[in-house]
Order: C-alpha cells, then structure tokens, then sequence
C-alpha cells in the first residue's frame, strides 16, 4: 500500500525507518520530510497546513494511510480533513488532540474522570498566576496552556524564577497558564495506541529534558532516551494503565470525541502512585527513536489496525529483547536560537559502528547535510542491557562532527545507578 508520512524530524524519520521495512509497503511518501527521510521514503513538496492540497495528493497517489508525526498538523485539524475524504490516518482528529494542545482541558478531563494528577489552577492572566503561586508556594510548575514544542514548561524552584517565568509568558506571548503543583517523584513515558475503543500498551522510556548533564539547565525537546523505562515495574504500569490510561479514553468517546493515535503519558511516580503529569497526542521525540529501535513487529500493520478501528483484533506488542537509548547531538545555542548551516560530518562513519543515526534538524545544502535546526541527530543504539546500548551510542557519536555541535554524556544514567551491569 501507498503511505504518506506528515513530518520532518527525528520522530519521523524513525518512523519511516521502520515503516520502510514493512512487507505490505508499496510506497512511502513524506512530508515535507529531511535528507534523512529521503533516504526512505520520497520526498514531496506539500504545505501542510492546506488541508486541500494534502487531500489531494493522497487522492492522486492512492495513498491508503495517512501517519501524522508532530502534534501541530493534529491540533490544526488535518485528521478530520483526511477523514472526512474517506482517508484512513494515524492520528487523533483536532477536538481529541486538545488532550495535547491544552493543559486546561486536559485538567478538566482528569477532574471529571477522578484521574490522579497534580492540584493546578488555569489562569488567564497574569494577576491569577500570581495568586496562584500564592497558594502552592515554591517550587512550583509553569506551563503554558498551548504547543510549545516540548519547551513551554518551566519547574521553578524559587517565587523569583516562578515570577521571571510568568513575566516571559504573559509579557511577551500573552495566552494562558496552567500553574501546578510540584510533584515529588521520578518521571517516566508511557505510550499506549487506541483506536477510540481498544487500547495497546506500547512501551516505555525515560527522556532527559534538560540540556545539561546531570539534568541541569533549561528544559528542551528532549536530549535523549531509552527504553525500557524499569523504574515503571508491571504493577505500576497496570496502575497507570487503569487509573488514567483508561479512564481517559473512555471520557474522550463518551463526550464524542473518540482519540485515535498513540497516547503518550507523561508520568510522575509519586509516593502515591503514577499521577498524569500531561499528555501528548503523538509519539514522542526522542522516545520514538527507541521504541521503532526495539519493535520487532510490522509497524505498518500495527497503525493500520489503529486507523481501521481494530486494534482490538490482535495480540501484544512484540518487542525485541534489547534495550535501545539514543543521544541527542544539537547546535550551539539550543535551546535558544541554535546556530545553522554547520556541515556535518560522520555519520555513516557513525552507523558503521552499530548506531542508527536518525536526522531532524538537518536540510541537503550543494550536496552536503547541513544543520537547520536545535536538535540535529539522533544517535540510536541497542544492546543487552541500558549500559551496553548507553557504551554503543557514545562510541558512534565520537564518529559525527559539526561545528558547535554538543550532546549529554550521562543519558540513562538513572538505569544504570540502579543497575549498572
């Protein structure tokens, strides 16, 4: 069959990695994609914020699935459009992908449906937000109630980093803010696919945030990964699974507005159990690139059953027995402006090492991989255990170089204090 992949970044070029390995696949086709991409799929020159334009190209190309990579295309309501033209997507439609457009909704759903979550208040102004610190003190979580690629979170520790946080939010973007509660735990994902009605547990991971090495500096899209995440034992799994997974999927088509796609679960394990900290409409980045590192299953077959509604005619995931962790290599200045235009260098030299070199910001340049973007690549590599896929991937980066590039040297590192064989 004929399949159109929305995105350009590291996430869909690992999706695209594996969806190329997929016997049914007659062509892969992306948009807008990267040099990456390219390599797996063709290239196409679509804008896809015209829902028209995408509409018919699936049209002319016989296209039969439709995977939406980044979240923007899903709030923007391109499932709807695709749908309504009898197209079959991966991916919720605009009113089900508020789940990760808005903080305030999402918090709305965890009140209705007694799903376990931080104490929040929703402020529209800046006087709320105020008050709001007021009531929960320091520290004390900032988020902006909107997309913000990963980076719209701010964990003050102080009332004066909490007050700087709120000053760049309504000061120079305006819109709203969830304020919540500091929650006292470990983080951990959980990716789980559901067609409105069935769900599948869909792996596990634990992202580095921070741009620092011992989880320091300013948030980000995330500086690496791996999976899986152990610190989310099967019991606690179960938990979240039916204390908020299900919960939430069950609310979402009783209001009518059935999600179907992948749910990414971002959780804190608290003294109390797993609590929501938000939600994600899609996979994450880097997390995909340590899930499609480790599913050992067709992965078109799987989104199909999700988009056909029918997920709830097969088994389990199957997963192969390695881990998988993967290191984030960015340009200087990330998270802020990142500088663009390095050439990179290295990476097939770096994927003769055993790595899988997943691009995101990148773009060809008179024959050369440039950089065009905060995060450049993705080093991915897998091994029996956390430490052997941590010792692969930092052996292959050692191959890549671009002027100013810079990674975290101790991604896994929680994995490994706990069990460093």
């Amino acid at each position: 069959m004929n399949v159109l992949l929305i995105g350009s970044g590291g996430r869909e070029h690992a999706l695209a990695w594996k969806l190329a390995q997929s016997s049914r696949l007659n062509t892969l086709f992306a948009a807008p994609g990267n040099p990456g991409i390219a390599t797996r799929a063709e290239i196409v020159a679509l804008d896809v914020a015209d829902h028209a334009a995408v509409t018919a190209f699936c049209a002319d190309k016989a296209i039969e699935l439709v995977v939406i990579g980044p979240e923007a295309p899903l709030v923007d309501g391109l499932g709807d459009s695709l749908r309504a033209a009898g197209i079959a997507v991966f991916g919720p439609n605009k009113a089900a992908a508020q789940l990760e457009g808005s903080k305030a909704f999402t918090k709305r759903i965890c009140d209705a449906a007694g799903i376990p979550t931080a104490g929040y208040i929703h402020a529209t102004s800046r006087a709320e937000a105020r008050a709001a610190l007021d009531k929960f003190g320091a520290p004390v979580v900032i988020k902006a109630d909107g997309l913000a690629a990963g980076k719209g979170v701010t964990v003050a520790m102080t009332r004066e980093e909490a007050e700087a946080a709120l000053a760049d939010l309504f000061g120079a973007r305006g819109g709203e803010a969830v304020i919540e509660q500091f929650l006292e735990g470990e983080e951990v994902s959980l990716f789980v696919l559901t067609d409105g009605k069935d769900i599948l547990p869909f792996g596990t991971a634990q992202d580095h945030k921070r741009v620092g090495d011992g989880d320091t500096g300013p948030n980000t899209g995330g500086m690496g990964a791996y999976s899986p995440a152990r610190v989310l034992t099967s019991a606690l799994e179960t938990r979240a699974l039916d204390e908020i997974v299900r919960p939430t999927v069950a609310a979402m088509a009783a209001a009518g507005t059935p999600f179907s796609g992948v749910l990414y679960a971002g959780l804190m394990l608290t003294a109390d159990g797993p609590k929501l900290i938000e939600y994600n409409a899609r996979f994450g980045d880097p997390e995909c690139q340590v899930l499609m590192a480790r599913l050992d299953e067709d992965l078109l077959e799987v989104l199909l059953a999700v988009a056909t509604g029918t997920l709830g005619e097969r088994g389990p995931a199957k997963w192969r027995k390695e881990a998988a962790l993967t290191v984030v290599m960015a340009a200087k200045g990330y998270p802020g402006t990142p500088e663009t235009g390095a050439q990179i260098d290295g990476i097939a030299a770096a994927e003769a090492k055993g790595a899988t070199v997943f691009q995101a910001g990148t773009r060809a340049l008179d024959g050369q991989i440039v950089t065009a973007g905060g995060r450049v690549l993705a080093v991915t590599a897998t091994g029996p255990t956390i430490a052997d896929a941590q010792a692969d991937a930092y052996r292959a980066l050692t191959a890549i170089d671009f002027t100013g590039g810079f990674y975290r040297n101790d991604i896994g590192w929680r994995e490994i204090a706990r069990d460093p064989s």
